[in-house]
């Protein structure tokens, strides 16, 4: 019989009625969130769970000991629901049981007090869900959704890399022409990575308020490093105590978007000048390797972010006069209008025999009309414009007549290039036309050459080939990473010369580098359809099916994810109030899921390769974004109201000239932590050979990231956002920066496994870079440190990190 009970002498009453109320409360949510999700067809879990804690909430305060009872089935009912519906993944399990258990848990402490269980069986039970939790806790710190290799997978025999010769500098940013960052370098090995210490630290002294991001991969030549801040100023600095040579300031402004990914080198003493100028090129200085008293032998090449190319003498920072006027050309001749702030090169200039390519970002999603997307070769000796690509205009090779333009707003080359010399083809990542979201009045060119690869002749500037990623894209899936050329074993085991390009999209092509043709299986498949009034879609997109995808899995109401049960309902509710359909759910008037988000994927980190056993080595976020098209007369009222401007990457975008702008955030929960499961990113080795996935291991842990923003301290490997990209090694090792939390790690390029890290003084998300100094034969990792993108904490660091000197 279900009667009161009196309270146990000297037990307060006021703590059963307390622990009445946090059912109480526990329960109305649960109830209330758990009938809008039923509504919407989602799960009954948490209406019915929540019914159940009311009545538990309400006889623990009137102190029935059924209350304990009611409290058990929602503890049984919840741990059947979980494993039934994500099995045993650690981290979907976590907000699902933990609350719970700790509710039962103090459930069963308070059960003598209502006579619902003896005190030794209640507190015994009581003990052992404390020890799970417990071992729950402590599994938090251990990685989960790992993925190690397979005895036949790490036994694949190693394919000789595309360019075999050993080069001792790092002089472009992916260390060579062919873009996959392999240093073959094994004085740091798996052995020893361990002693690993600090050698030197350079303070670059820049401005790290406003919207400025390093980002800067520097680049090494013989025993001089060269680096450059967001705002274009030039160091260089002793390559074996970090002490500066000298620094140049280009004076460089821009309102927003402050990047410097690199910069370049040319040896001008060492290249025969041989392009010929474009006709009716601007004049420029006869070509000249040297002046008479032997400055600008060698050079730094380097644009900015108030669209200038310029060159300064690689030994004194001084401008090389010979090249283009007083050292500088103006990028945007030809051009048209370029107000500031809308066009430059954030990632390196790309130097290719005696030639500079540029290519440029630009700020996209504000209107349409913005400035050309053309990529131009000048000469790499006098600055003379040599060739254009005008998607837009492919008969225009030089520069525009007078009183023209290149064609506008056509997709853009932001990224970086790889080049094949032997082939002579240079390999272009492209974007997409602005704005992204709307493509209802896209030009052909715009068509055909969004969010591709595309092979230009070195020489003349001429395509002769291309591969679209995906088709008119409304989702801004433009190629953000460089290329990696890598030759790969063929049907009869012969080398085929490969291009591999990673994508937002987590799709990974490998295609044939002489004409484009995949050479790992591509399929057009149908995607969902119903584009807003005035727009259309393509019927289908490309999957790259014969290599691994990378965090590109549809998503369903159960991978909706929150710390606790309460953020993760609001996820599922919310979840199920958007439009989606998996990949490609188009933009619309109302609220639509995009997964893979816009942030990638993968992104201009771009990817590795570990050249000793032909593995693809890359780093991904997991990152999905809610977008909604808003009518014009709405954009222009809340633009307005909030008097003008527009963002480019989050918020509202105007895009100018079409019927919308387009809203674009973050699917976030309300303690601001992604709504879906994690790991939020990754590091992934894929065989090239067996294109099979070896290994993989979330990358970052929450210790300088948490919810609402707030520094947890736990160093819980849940695998966060990443950005920048891998550097691998002869010694095997795949040295990484680009997490949430402030450290440089070391990983075993075979496995995965963890065997260093080196706490840095803030975040970064450059990638590093790897040399041996040709003065004390010592093997240097530097990267350069300057916060990232997800935390407040800035820096403007560089850090080399070597073995301690021998004795």
């Amino acid at each position: 019989m279900n009667v009161p009970v009196s309270p146990r002498a000297g037990s307060p009453r006021w703590l059963l009625v307390l622990f009445g109320i946090v059912l109480l409360l526990c329960g109305a949510a649960f109830a209330a969130g758990g009938a809008r999700l039923a509504s919407l067809g989602g799960s009954w879990y948490y209406l019915g769970a929540g019914v159940l804690l009311l009545l538990a909430g309400v006889q623990y305060a009137r102190r029935r000991p059924s209350a304990l009872a009611w409290l058990g089935l929602v503890f049984v009912a919840t741990v059947i629901w979980a494993l039934a519906e994500v099995g045993f993944d650690f981290w979907q399990l976590f907000p699902r049981v933990v609350v719970i258990a700790v509710l039962t848990m103090f459930g069963l402490l308070l059960a003598p007090r209502i006579g619902a269980l003896g005190a030794k069986p209640a507190y015994g039970a009581a003990g052992l869900l404390f020890v799970a939790l417990l071992g729950t806790l402590g599994l938090a710190f251990v990685p989960h959704g790992v993925t190690r290799p397979s005895a036949s997978i790490a036994a694949a025999a190693p394919t000789a890399p595309a360019d075999a010769q050993p080069v001792a500098d790092w002089q472009y940013y992916g260390r060579t022409p062919n873009g996959t960052r392999f240093a073959p370098f094994d004085q740091i090995n798996k052995t020893n990575v361990k002693q690993l210490e600090v050698a030197w630290t350079f303070r670059t002294g820049r401005d790290t308020k406003g919207s400025s991001e390093d980002q800067n991969t520097p680049i090494q030549i013989g025993d001089t490093v060269y680096a450059c801040t967001p705002h274009n100023v030039v160091f260089a600095l002793n390559a074996d105590t970090g002490e500066q040579r000298w620094k140049f300031d280009p004076q460089a402004k821009s309102p927003l978007w402050q990047r410097c990914r690199g910069v370049s080198y040319f040896d001008a003493a060492a290249t025969p000048a041989t392009a010929v100028p474009a006709a009716g090129a601007s004049a420029a200085p006869a070509a000249v390797a040297a002046s008479a008293d032997g400055s600008c032998a060698q050079r730094i090449v380097m644009t900015t972010i108030d669209s200038r190319l310029m060159q300064v003498d690689a030994k004194t920072g001084t401008p090389c006069a010979s090249f283009g006027h007083n050292g500088t050309v103006d990028l945007k001749a030809g051009m048209g209008q370029v107000d500031p702030g809308f066009y430059f090169q954030t990632s390196a200039p790309t130097v290719m025999r005696d030639l500079v390519i540029v290519g440029g970002w630009v700020w996209d999603n504000v209107a349409l009309g913005e400035p050309s997307g053309v990529v131009r070769a000048f000469s790499a000796h006098t600055g003379a414009l040599v060739w254009a690509w005008d998607m837009g205009n492919p008969a225009l090779t030089g520069e525009p007549p007078a009183g023209e333009t290149y064609t506008r707003g056509t997709p853009n080359v932001w990224s970086t290039p790889a080049f094949d010399d032997k082939l002579g083809l240079v390999y272009l990542p492209t974007g997409n036309a602005t704005p992204d979201f709307w493509g209802g009045t896209r030009s052909k060119a715009a068509e055909e050459y969004s969010a591709a690869v595309v092979a230009l002749d070195i020489r003349t500037g001429r395509e002769r080939w291309k591969f679209q990623t995906a088709h008119h894209d409304l989702w801004d899936y433009d190629v953000p990473s460089q290329p990696a050329l890598y030759d790969v074993r063929g049907k009869d085991g012969s080398p085929v010369p490969a291009l591999i390009q990673t994508t937002k999209r987590g799709q990974i092509f490998m295609l044939d580098r002489r004409d484009g043709t995949p050479i790992a299986e591509v399929q057009e498949k149908p995607v969902p359809q119903g584009a807003a009034e005035g727009d259309h879609l393509s019927p289908t997109q490309p999957y790259s099916v014969g290599m691994p995808s990378i965090g590109a899995n549809k998503l369903t109401e159960a991978d909706m994810w929150g710390t606790t049960p309460f953020d993760q309902l609001l996820c599922r509710i919310a979840f199920k109030q958007l439009r989606y359909e998996g990949e490609f759910t188009p933009p619309g008037l109302t609220k639509s899921l995009q997964y893979p988000g816009f942030y990638g994927g993968m992104n201009w980190g771009s990817s590795s390769i570990d050249e000793r056993n032909g593995l693809l080595i890359v780093n991904d976020m997991r990152v999905p974004q809610v977008v909604q098209l808003i009518p014009r007369d709405e954009t222009e009222r809340r633009i307005a109201a909030r008097k003008g401007g527009a963002d480019g990457h989050a918020g509202l975008a105007t895009q100018t000239g079409t019927p919308y702008g387009a809203d674009k955030n973050m699917f976030m929960s309300a303690l601001g932590v992604p709504c879906h499961m994690p790991p939020y990113g990754a590091m992934t080795a894929i065989d090239l050979n067996t294109r099979q996935i070896v290994w993989q291991v979330p990358m970052g842990t929450v210790k300088d990231t948490g919810p609402l923003g707030l520094r947890t301290g736990l160093s819980m490997p849940i695998g966060m956002p990443t950005l920048g990209g891998p550097t691998t090694t002869q010694g095997g090792l795949v040295f990484f920066a680009g997490t949430q939390d402030y450290f440089l790690r070391a990983l075993d390029a075979s496995n995965g496994d963890e065997l260093w890290k080196a706490r840095l003084p803030v975040g970064a998300q450059a990638t590093p870079l790897t040399y041996v100094s040709p003065a004390s034969k010592r093997q240097f990792v530097v990267v350069s440190v300057g916060g990232t993108r997800g935390s407040p904490d800035r820096g403007d660091y560089i850090v080399a990190y070597a073995l301690p000197k021998a004795n």
